[in-house]
Formats: C-alpha cells, structure tokens, sequence
C-alpha cells in the first residue's frame, strides 16, 4: 500500500503533469467504492480546470477551479498511469479524460480503490503537520491503552502513516511497537514527534531521488528495519519480525518496551 511519503511524490508529480488542465469529461467503469453517483461527478468535475493536486493522510486530492474536490483513496492496490487518447491498462475503475487528449486511469484488480467529491474534513492532523507536535501527541498516548503502533495506525488520530512506517519511526524512537501507550514518558513522546516528521520528510527525499517522476507503487528499499532484505539495524542489533492480523511488524531490542 502507497503510505504518506509516496503519496506525496505522487501529488507532487501529478500536479506538475496536469494541475491548470481541463477536464473533458470522466468515464467511471467500476461504482463500487464511488461514493457519489455519476451525475454529482459530471456536474462537479466536467468542463472545469484543475488547480492543483495534493496529498491529506493517505489521499490524493484533485481541487478544481470551481472549488469542488476529487478525493482519491488508493487503498492496498490502486495505482495511478498517465495516457494519451486511449487507456490500455487492465482493472481500470475511472479515468479522467482532460480536453487536450491526455488521461489519467485509476486501476485496481481488487476494485477497493475509492473516489469521493468533497470528501469531510477529518480532524486528526496530518502526520507532516505542525499541530501534530509533542503536546497533541501526549494528549493521546495519556488517554489510551492501546500499543503504540495501533496508535500511529489510527487514521482517526494520526492520518497518513501506514505500517512500514510505523515501524521506521518506532525504531528511530527506540520505542518498542508493543508498548502501552500511556506508559511512555513524555521524555519519548517528544522524540516520538521529532521521529515521525524526520522519518517521513527523508522517505519523500530519497523516493524523488529513486524515481522522480513516480506516479505508483511503492518505493521500501531504502528502509532500515521494515526490510525483509535486512538482519541487523544500522546500528547492529538483529531484525526481528512479529506477525498478527495478516500484519508484520519489524522491531529490534534496542527499542525501549514500556509496559
């Protein structure tokens, strides 16, 4: 699954290609997770001019000159490919056709990817803004008994960190995934903070550097200790793998566990 730092080179990229187009028209070939029916797309969307492309959580959002939104959640499998005229590609779900012949096709074998327009604001701060800082992040841990990686999961409290992540910033914390959240001192909550935006800001920096022009999949070979590739941390200590809920979580024993 696309987590924040590949999402926000795809906006990024997407932007630079379409942002001040025009679309022609979007032709949605699968409305099962399409949450609008197709003429709220064609009045909100056809014949107006794209502003710009940008990332909340973990979607993509298209904002239109009219002020409309297209809200776009990739889910474990969507991917994102460019064309001109026509779209060759497989388990395509919705294109966007703009009037200079050049598209945009949404693709998803599970068919789980989901459109909105004018999706709600959510109140859990981005992962990469500046409310969510030592104080907010205090705020929650206090207040609950959950592990700290559920925690970070929880869009509802955090939006946009994903799995792989999770696990990057713990380890760069030295928290242990499996800590209780309101166990950890405030001492680590501050260095939790400072991981989560250092983490993230020097994933997006070297997935541009990989591939700039990336638009889909996913980019993990850099990653430190959510790599299968790896044994030991930079630092030495052996790689250890737990897995629950079809989920793994990497971890190494130089991650302090509060409990």
């Amino acid at each position: 699954m696309p987590e924040l730092p590949d999402l926000e080179v795809f906006s990024s990229n997407l932007d630079k290609k379409l942002a001040r187009k025009t679309i022609d028209h979007i032709s949605i070939t699968n409305t099962k997770n399409i949450i609008a029916n197709a003429a709220t797309f064609k009045k909100s969307f056809e014949q107006q001019k794209l502003y710009k492309v940008y990332r909340e959580g973990k979607e993509l959002r298209f904002e239109f000159k009219n002020g409309h939104i297209l809200g776009m959640h990739l889910m474990l499998h969507g991917k994102l490919f460019l064309f001109k005229d026509d779209n060759e590609e497989k388990h395509t779900l919705a294109e966007l056709h703009f009037t200079d012949g050049t598209g945009l096709a949404l693709t998803d074998f599970q068919k789980i990817a989901a459109l909105t327009v004018n999706p709600a604001k959510s109140e859990a701060p981005d992962a990469m803004s500046d409310d969510l800082n030592a104080a907010y992040l205090d705020e929650k841990l206090s207040a609950t008994r959950a592990t700290i990686k559920n925690v970070l999961l929880d869009q509802h409290i955090i939006r946009g960190i994903g799995n792989a992540y999770a696990d990057e910033i713990l380890w760069d914390a030295r928290i242990s995934p499996f800590s209780i959240s309101n166990k950890i001192p405030i001492a680590k909550t501050k260095k939790l903070a400072r991981s989560i935006y250092s983490v993230l800001s020097d994933a997006i920096v070297k997935i541009q550097k990989k591939n700039p022009d990336i638009i889909a999949g996913e980019i993990r070979d850099f990653m430190l200790i959510h790599n299968s590739a790896l044994e030991k941390s930079p630092t030495g200590a052996e790689i250890k793998k737990h897995t629950a809920g079809g989920r793994n979580t990497y971890f190494t024993d130089e991650q302090e566990l509060f409990e």
